[in-house]
């Protein structure tokens, strides 16, 4: 069950805003960094040398923007570009992820186990030239495409369903055990995209080790230094400096969090190219989220709804 996290307005370093229930222009007033509240821009992304995309679980944008229990995140607020607008399109999580590399929610649960042949950035990339890793943490080998084991949650990568993986093994071995992500780091061979998956006792969905039940700020306590831990390393990168594109963001809010389908989630750009302290208050999903990734490799043709969901040029210089 998840629980609601109790934090009080001291706690937040942002004013909370009302969105407009509409795909064009969300207005609302907040504090904080330049913000647009112009209709979602139209100006082109920057090209990227490489694309990492983390994926959080389970809170809502107030409970995280400002949080003591994520100073490590928060930190990294002024230096990126945040959408403070942003929503997950449905309940539970693997919808959200589909959506995020397939452009359609496409499952209604977490126990759906189907191959998924729909268009998706796995194809996309592969029609490109571009290279690609998924690492998921917990997975219990290359190339696993199976059901949760141990700490793996299979709900939460979405590459383990796609038709383009599960039937090539070429492509399996690009899903990778999230150790490959420091040697990968080290060794300065990260692929065009990665996908980074933690497991979820290290993504704020689940208790930390030992514990059966805790709050949500035992929740996202550890999901912050597992980010400063794996994360941070990447920041000081040259892999990242040298115009990498990295997208922090949630996968969905709480499950009574049903704005927009999935609910208020935060999500924060950070890039060489991005507008640091840039706060937008245009309403994103997670397709635009899809089409973002793509675009910044120069990737032109987008799956599903990220064919026609609301550009995010507006983050980036």
């Amino acid at each position: 069950m998840k629980q609601r996290m109790e934090l009080s307005a001291m706690k937040f370093s942002f004013k909370t805003c009302v969105p407009l229930l509409t795909l064009a222009a969300v207005q609302c007033s907040c504090g904080g960094g330049s913000t647009s509240t112009a209709p979602s821009s139209s100006s082109p992304v920057p090209t990227m040398s490489r694309v990492f995309v983390v994926v959080e679980e389970n809170h809502s944008y107030n409970s995280v923007i400002g949080s003591p229990d994520m100073p490590f995140l928060n930190g990294l607020v002024p230096q990126g570009a945040l959408a403070t607008q942003y929503f997950a399109n449905a309940h539970p999580s693997l919808p959200n992820y589909l959506m995020l590399t397939a452009g359609q929610t496409i499952a209604t649960d977490d126990s759906f186990s189907s191959t998924v042949s729909h268009d998706n950035v796995v194809r996309e990339l592969t029609a490109a030239a571009k290279s690609w890793k998924a690492y998921a943490e917990s997975l219990p080998s290359v190339g696993y495409t199976g059901p949760d084991v141990a700490s793996y949650a299979r709900e939460h990568d979405p590459f383990a369903f796609f038709s383009d993986v599960r039937n090539n093994s070429a492509q399996s071995d690009n899903l990778v055990p999230f150790g490959r992500f420091s040697a990968d780091l080290a060794n300065g061979s990260f692929p065009d995209y990665a996908f980074i998956i933690p497991n979820p006792q290290d993504d704020g969905r689940d208790c930390p080790a030992g514990l059966t039940n805790c709050t949500d700020s035992q929740k996202l306590a550890p999901a912050d230094q597992w980010l400063k831990d794996n994360i941070g390393p990447l920041l000081t990168s040259s892999a990242f400096t040298q115009g990498s594109l990295l997208i922090i963001l949630f996968d969905e809010s709480f499950s009574d969090d049903t704005a927009h389908g999935g609910g208020h989630v935060p999500m924060l750009i950070l890039s060489p190219k991005a507008k640091a302290g840039y706060q937008s208050t245009n309403l994103y999903q997670h397709q635009s989220t899809l089409r973002l990734t793509l675009e910044a490799l120069g990737v032109q043709s987008w799956p599903g709804m990220a064919a026609t969901a609301p550009g995010m040029g507006e983050f980036f210089k």
